[in-house]
C-alpha cells in the first residue's frame, strides 16, 4: 500500500515514529524507540487511516504522496485540500516536504554552516521545527517542463486560491517570511519549546487546532 511504502522512512528512527504515532492517540505503549508489536500495530492503524483519507480526497504525483501521507491524520487531510483548490487554479505545485525527524532538521541546518556547501536553508535546528511534528509542509511550483519557479508572485498567488481557515502561511510571517511554507493553524499560540514538549512526551496537539 502506498501510504505504508511513504511512511516507512520513519522506521529508521524508531523513538520519532513512535512519537508522531503516539500524538494520534494510536500507539500507547511506552517511548522506547524499540520496535514492537505494539508500535507495528499502531503503524498498521496510521496506514490504513491514511490511505482512507487519500481515497476520500484524492492522490497526487509521487513526490507530494510521499510527503503528504508523513504528515499528521488531520494535517493530512488540510494539506490534501489545499493542494487540490491550488492545482485546480492552474499553479502547477507539488508538496516537497513535509515531516522531519529531528536528525533529518539538523542535517539541513548544516547545509551553508560549518564549512558545508550551498545556501543556508533554514534557521532551525532538530526540534525547533514546525516540520519536525508533523503539521507542517513545504510547497515547490514548476513550470510545464519541471524547472523550479522562484518568483514570489506565484507563491502568493498559490497562497490566495489554497489557503483555508485550518492554514497558517509562512508568507504572512514578519521577521522571516516563508513562501512555500505551511502549517497546521492552532485556536491559540504555541510556542515551539511547547510544541516539542508534547510530541516528546507522545501527546496529542491536535486539540489545540
Amino acid at each position: 500500500m502506498e501510504a505504508t511504502m511513504s511512511f516507512v522512512h520513519f522506521h529508521d528512527d524508531v523513538l520519532f515514529t513512535q512519537r508522531l504515532l503516539a500524538a494520534e492517540r494510536l500507539y500507547l505503549g511506552a517511548l522506547d524507540g524499540l520496535w514492537g508489536p505494539i508500535t507495528e500495530r499502531a503503524y498498521q492503524e496510521f496506514s490504513l487511516r491514511t490511505a482512507a483519507i487519500t481515497k476520500e480526497l484524492g492522490a497526487f504525483d509521487t513526490r507530494s504522496e510521499q510527503n503528504i501521507c508523513s504528515l499528521s491524520l488531520r494535517t493530512q487531510r488540510v494539506c490534501r485540500i489545499f493542494l487540490a483548490r491550488v492545482l485546480e487554479g492552474g499553479i502547477r505545485v507539488r508538496v516537497i516536504s513535509g515531516t522531519r525527524t529531528y536528525k533529518e532538521q539538523d542535517e539541513l541546518f548544516r547545509h551553508g554552516r560549518y564549512g558545508n556547501p550551498g545556501p543556508r536553508v533554514t534557521n532551525a535546528r532538530g526540534g525547533r521545527s514546525n516540520h519536525n511534528f508533523g503539521i507542517a509542509w513545504d510547497i515547490g511550483i514548476f513550470t510545464e517542463e519541471g524547472g523550479y519557479i522562484t518568483q514570489k508572485e506565484d507563491y502568493d498567488e498559490a497562497a490566495r486560491i489554497g489557503l483555508t481557515p485550518e492554514i497558517e502561511w509562512g508568507g504572512f510571517w514578519k521577521n522571516f517570511p516563508d513562501r512555500p511554507h505551511y502549517q497546521l493553524r492552532f485556536k491559540q499560540l504555541l510556542s515551539i519549546a511547547t510544541l516539542r514538549e508534547h510530541f516528546e512526551e507522545g501527546e496529542t496537539i491536535q486539540s489545540y487546532a
